[in-house]
């Protein structure tokens, strides 16, 4: 694992053992891909801590895990004689068990793959990235480390469609399954918290609870072809998760590395990627997504007994969207969740940052988390990957308060922005009006409130990370007053490039009709700007009244 010091040296590989005794001395996991990092998380550091030491019964023994700085003399004692106990099973290219696959592993014809199969940026079959370097010719070479961070990546976020038909696989039909399912982590926004330290991030995506059932193993503990739900064989399940490690270390793809020695020392060249077990649903245990409450459409969900549907789902993350503008979800916490309406969805967040904010006196107010949101887009009933999405937000602690000012003072800013983007979007519709054609559909191309959100993202990243250990009320205003102050400024810039693109034409106007006995709808350029300034007054009411002080020419 490539990790770099807290001391700010350039990272360095390191293995399974170092990675999690000095988890202290490291600050965060360097990977290719954002997305790697939750694999990587989940299906092996988080679950091997578990296995190893269970998990804080409540908040108060979490707080004692996490005030040590690092883990204890007998904590680290534990984890060790557990790497010892079972080193042989995170063996790589074990003949037998080897990790996270399935030894001998063959199709009927002994075909095998390019490399490059289980790389997400790579072009194989139908996936073709937009703008790779390479085509699916090209030889694929991946050196051990690179091929377990793709191996665990393959497992959470696998394409979905066709897979090949394995020897020993009683599901599959002419040579290949079909149905399959992206990776579990394809189906949510993955919602990580991130610490100061790499021991700091474990401790934050470790939820508090009871200690693993005697039926819930992580997968390296399910190799045995008797187990009732073995990971070792071409054999797969549809089945629900049996509690957290089995969650995390879930096997949606039965795989097969192919090792071969180079010039350059071990390689892994070729692959086999087959069906692997497949999850019904996204269960409300996982506690790395946001919640979608899906309304209730005039019933009670929990009077119906013929609905079968889950009232939640996890929440997905839009492409080219900011983190922050999904802060009424990021917010919403789990003990007073926005509940759903007839018509409307609700929010819940995920059980960590709700658990965080439970934990925010402890902690420090200002305590430096940061909450790392990602996902993929897929393409063509989800056999291709179109983009991967990732955002890291700073987040103060205090706005997981569903009581605090900072709260309201975050969500009224995330508001506002989308406010002045939907103004700048009106604006843009009355002049092309006034020109006489169409406005642009909210559903094709690039609207101009685009060019807005983009040019406030520094800003609102900017404000969350000031409020941090903000508690007095009037600092909270001071920053929003700044705040508006700026998206003031950044607003107009944009709505003033509109209003200089305009010919002179269109300060003529165009009249439109409203309906039959209603009045003719005048537009015109003057009548557009007005209406521009007089909403962003409205909006950024606190920078309004401050200017109306100084000055009124509108700008």
């Amino acid at each position: 694992m490539l990790l770099p010091s807290i001391a700010g040296d350039p990272a360095q590989e390191h293995p399974l053992r170092t990675a999690l005794l000095e988890a202290h001395q490291f600050g965060d996991l360097v990977v290719e891909l954002p997305t790697q990092k939750p694999a990587v998380l989940r299906q092996v550091l988080l679950p091997v801590i578990v296995a190893a030491l269970g998990r804080p019964a409540d908040e108060r023994e979490w707080m004692a895990w996490y005030s040590q700085g690092q883990w204890s003399p007998v904590q680290r004692l534990r984890l060790q004689e557990y790497l010892d106990e079972h080193r042989a099973l995170f063996d790589l290219f074990d003949p037998v068990q080897p990790f996270a696959q399935v030894a001998g592993l063959s199709t009927a014809k002994g075909e095998t793959k390019t490399a490059g199969l289980i790389v997400a940026t790579a072009a194989t079959g139908n996936n073709v990235p937009l703008f790779a370097s390479r085509t699916e010719g090209d030889a694929f070479s991946l050196t051990p480390a690179q091929a377990a961070h793709w191996l665990l990546h393959t497992q959470c976020w696998d394409t979905a469609a066709i897979k090949t038909g394995a020897v020993g696989d009683p599901q599959a039909k002419a040579g290949k399954t079909t149905g399959n399912p992206t990776g579990p982590l394809g189906q949510m926004g993955v919602t990580l918290l991130a610490g100061r330290t790499l021991f700091e991030t474990l401790l934050l995506n470790i939820p508090v609870g009871a200690p693993p059932t005697s039926s819930d193993l992580p997968q390296w503990h399910r190799r045995d072809p008797a187990d009732p739900r073995p990971a070792g064989t071409p054999q797969w399940q549809t089945r629900a998760p049996q509690g957290l490690l089995d969650l995390w270390t879930w096997q949606s793809r039965r795989i097969r590395l192919i090792p071969e020695a180079t010039d350059e020392g071990l390689r892994v060249t070729r692959v086999l990627v087959a069906a692997g077990d497949r999850m019904p649903h996204t269960p409300e245990t996982e506690p790395h997504t946001m919640w979608r409450i899906e309304p209730t459409g005039g019933r009670s969900p929990a009077k119906d007994k013929r609905d079968t549907t889950t009232p939640r789902r996890p929440l997905r993350l839009q492409p080219g969207k900011a983190a922050w503008r999904g802060l009424d979800a990021l917010l919403a916490p789990e003990r007073q969740s926005r509940d759903a309406g007839e018509k409307t969805s609700g929010f819940a967040t995920s059980k960590l940052l709700d658990q965080a904010g439970a934990l925010m006196f402890e902690l420090g107010e200002s305590y430096p988390l940061r909450v790392e949101l990602s996902g993929i887009a897929y393409g063509n009933q989800s056999a291709v990957i179109d983009d991967v999405m990732f955002d890291d937000l700073p987040l103060p602690l205090a706005a997981l308060d569903a009581d605090s000012d900072v709260r309201s003072a975050l969500l009224e800013v995330a508001e506002q922005a989308e406010q002045l983007a939907t103004a700048v979007n009106h604006l843009s519709a009355d002049l092309r009006r006034a020109l006489g054609t169409d406005p642009i559909p909210w559903d094709k191309g690039q609207r101009p409130g685009e060019l807005v959100l983009h040019a406030l993202d520094p800003l609102v990243r900017r404000l969350l990370a000031g409020m941090r250990g903000l508690e007095d009320l009037e600092r909270i205003e001071a920053g929003q007053l700044a705040w508006e102050q700026l998206a003031w400024r950044r607003s107009w810039e944009i709505a003033d490039r509109l209003l200089q693109a305009v010919p002179v034409a269109a300060y003529a106007g165009r009249s439109t009709s409203q309906g039959e006995g209603k009045p003719e709808r005048i537009h015109r350029v003057p009548l557009a700007e007005a209406s521009f300034l007089r909403r962003r007054a409205e909006i950024l009411h606190r920078a309004d009244a401050t200017r109306r002080g100084t000055r009124s020419d509108g700008q």
